[in-house]
């Protein structure tokens, strides 16, 4: 009878095992919908130099922790003076948080700017990182061209037909952040 109780004992006990919370636990990346691409027609015209035909998003929305991967594609309209940056600003939507630089050399270097054709269509793929802990309602992105020699950013032309700021960025996208659990 003392070794029936025992194992009845140890039986119970084991149903009471509760793992204990981790900062895993709650929804993990698999538990969420596939990524949803979003294509964002642009039109913006930088310096009668480029036109950025569109952004495409890697997803609806944003997860602190990740990244958000953003390809840009431009359209070369009379040749490039200098080799220019792409400038990338992330703010929080609501002002609160430090904006983050996500500033690169457009096609990752692989050709300087001066190099390319009238005419050429170039893709810009990047990532926007979100970090950890980041709690923010949704994020923008602005971003533009400067010679990295002179500091000078190309204009935007088409400032009545493209959303910016008023200091040569353009809003290139906007997109929520999913809260952390």
């Amino acid at each position: 009878m003392r070794t029936s109780f025992l194992v009845i004992a140890a039986v119970a006990g084991l149903g009471c095992i509760v793992p204990a919370p981790t900062s895993e636990s709650g929804p993990t990346r698999a538990d969420r919908p596939a990524a949803r691409p979003i294509e964002l027609r642009s039109g913006a015209n930088f310096g009668d130099k480029l036109e950025l035909t569109s952004v495409i998003l890697g997803n609806d929305k944003g997860y602190p922790g990740e990244g958000m991967r953003m390809l840009l594609n431009l359209k070369v309209l009379s040749q490039l003076d200098a080799d220019y940056m792409v400038f990338v600003h992330v703010e929080d939507v609501d002002g609160r948080a430090d904006r983050l630089n996500v500033d690169h050399a457009p096609a990752r270097g692989a050709v300087p700017t001066s190099k390319w054709e009238v005419g050429q269509t170039i893709r810009d793929e990047f990532e926007v990182p979100i970090p950890p802990g980041m709690n923010v309602r949704g994020l923008n992105v602005l971003l533009g061209f400067w010679d990295p020699k002179t500091d000078a950013r190309l204009s935007i032309k088409n400032g009545d037909q493209v959303r910016h700021d008023g200091r040569d960025r353009l809003v290139a996208a906007s997109f929520p952040v999913v809260p952390q659990l």
